[in-house]
């Protein structure tokens, strides 16, 4: 088992819990300056309380942050190739100065860590976005980073307190130390970690386990559950898939446990960052995929990264990584054979091939397509459908657009009534939202739920981030509109029929 990076597992738990009461009086005083921790930042410091970030002790100050942007080192030289920063706004950045003690927060209600402030400093955001995520401001991380994140950076040392609470899978999340005493229990000597932010299916289990072979290594299937590219799927219904696809393994060969790490989608150099995080969890070899890390492309359909960026950017710090790298390799079905097969071994113009793509996933869950059992499980399949029904068990919202002068009350009334008289299970709801973000928020839980949503009134423009775009329509008499009208007095029969017509179109109502 390869020893943590630094040299040193940084668990902060364990090395402060003779101070724990003490810390946790100074954080629940009137006294101390208090900071509620984003999604971000507990993600964060949680593998930094926990040494999932060794050899982190807390957040970076000016000169590490600095070093890890412009050379993927900390400023002592060691490599490190994210950077890890406390972000916050300039009204808090100015009660702070060095020395200061800050209680850090979950919820504005658990007490997590006190961080000493060494520095406070505002970042160049353009150069980080350059060096760390190439620029491209389509990109999620960058995105992020000008939209979101605070415009001063805290550096400074944590005191831990406690981790941060999570009441899912509490079984499967194993801290670094855990993780290796599990190991040393099992005498797994050699372990191969895969990361995975999406659900797996038979050709992931079918190379992971080909890893394992040619490494002579148990298999860590490593699953991030912080946050991860804007539109995944969600992390519980990818944990239920990957304790379906656990049971899959040969006895004693595989274990599951899941990593709290807030994603930053940066290829190349997150791959470097993963590799680092699974050798502190004690494996010995780690799996890079193909385009690892990445966000896919932009609007223009370039690719953020290379295919092979990340392999290449991984091979060359090896010797400094001391985890052994396991290039992805793609297998494809052979139905002829009824078997995987890495493709780089198959010559595909004398043998049959079939494979399914993460779009074509997508679109057979949509229309409740057939899902082959030579590509997923029945079981997986099962957990899939259920999180993402078919589109007749969709919801949706029918959005009144400011142009319509009808009776937008008649109108709601009409169209209840002849969604209701349809059947089918769903649930209907004529919904008022006074342009209060509490309840636009509510919108894509309702259709998320199945819902279909009568909303009389549009929302301003400003609050189009907190509704979503997902099977949201607007019915309006402008060229934007999804439902177009001829004119904004329509008779509201004529606007009925082109409102169910448009749903029946786009498969929520099957006739």
């Amino acid at each position: 088992m390869p020893a943590p990076h630094g040299g040193i597992l940084q668990d902060l738990i364990v090395r402060d819990a003779l101070k724990k009461n003490e810390l946790l009086s100074e954080a629940q005083s009137s006294d101390i300056l208090v900071w509620n921790l984003t999604p971000r930042q507990l993600c964060d410091i949680e593998l930094i309380l926990n040494g999932g970030f060794s050899p982190l002790t807390g957040f970076l100050n000016e000169n590490d942050y600095s070093s890890v942007v412009t050379d993927s080192r900390l400023a002592d030289g060691t490599l490190w190739t994210i950077p890890i920063t406390l972000d916050v706004d300039e009204a808090f950045a100015n009660q702070i100065k060095p020395d200061t003690r800050i209680a850090l927060f979950q919820d504005d209600e658990i007490p997590i860590a006190i961080l000493t402030v060494q520095d406070v400093y505002k970042p160049n955001k353009t150069i980080e976005a350059e060096k760390v995520f190439r620029g491209d401001p389509e990109h999620p991380a960058i995105s992020y980073l000008f939209n979101v994140a605070g415009d001063y950076y805290v550096g400074g040392s944590l005191e831990a307190i406690q981790l941060p609470q999570h009441y899912d899978y509490p079984g499967l999340r194993k801290t670094p130390a855990q993780l290796r005493l599990e190991f040393q229990s099992r005498q797994w000597d050699r372990v191969v970690a895969f990361q995975t932010r999406n659900p797996m299916h038979r050709a992931h289990r079918e190379l992971t386990v080909r890893a394992a072979r040619e490494a002579n290594a148990k298999v860590l299937i490593h699953p991030v559950v912080g946050l991860t590219k804007p539109g995944d799927i969600d992390h519980h219904t990818r944990v239920r898939v990957y304790q379906e696809i656990i049971k899959r393994y040969p006895n004693g060969i595989a274990f599951l446990s899941l990593l709290p790490l807030a994603m930053r989608m940066s290829g190349d150099r997150e791959a470097v960052w993963h590799a680092i995080i699974r050798k502190n969890y004690g494996a010995s070899h780690f799996i890079v995929g193909r385009d690892h890390a990445g966000p896919g492309k932009n609007s223009k359909g370039v690719d953020f990264y290379g295919p092979y960026d990340a392999q290449e950017l991984v091979e060359s710090y090896k010797h400094e990584l001391d985890i052994e790298v396991v290039p992805f390799r793609m297998v494809t079905y052979l139905p002829d054979e009824d078997r995987y097969a890495p493709i780089d071994q198959i010559d595909t113009t004398k043998t049959r091939t079939l494979n399914i793509s993460g779009t074509e996933l997508r679109r057979r869950l949509r229309v409740g397509g057939e899902i082959p059992e030579w590509f997923s499980y029945p079981e997986v399949v099962k957990i899939l459908r259920e999180s993402n029904p078919p589109r007749p068990k969709q919801g949706f919202s029918i959005v009144f657009g400011n142009s319509l002068t009808v009776s937008r009350e008649q109108l709601s009334i009409a169209l209840l009534s002849t969604f209701l008289q349809f059947g089918g299970g769903r649930y209907y709801k004529i919904f008022e939202h006074n342009n209060k973000t509490e309840l636009l928020s509510l919108i894509q839980d309702f259709i998320g739920s199945g819902s279909g949503l009568i909303i009389p009134n549009q929302w301003e423009d400003d609050k189009d981030s907190v509704v979503g775009k997902q099977n949201v329509y607007l019915l309006d008499t402008s060229s934007s509109a999804d439902i177009q009208l001829e004119s904004a007095d329509e008779p509201i029969s004529h606007i009925v029929q082109k409102v169910v017509l448009f749903l029946e179109d786009n498969g929520f109502f099957v006739f």
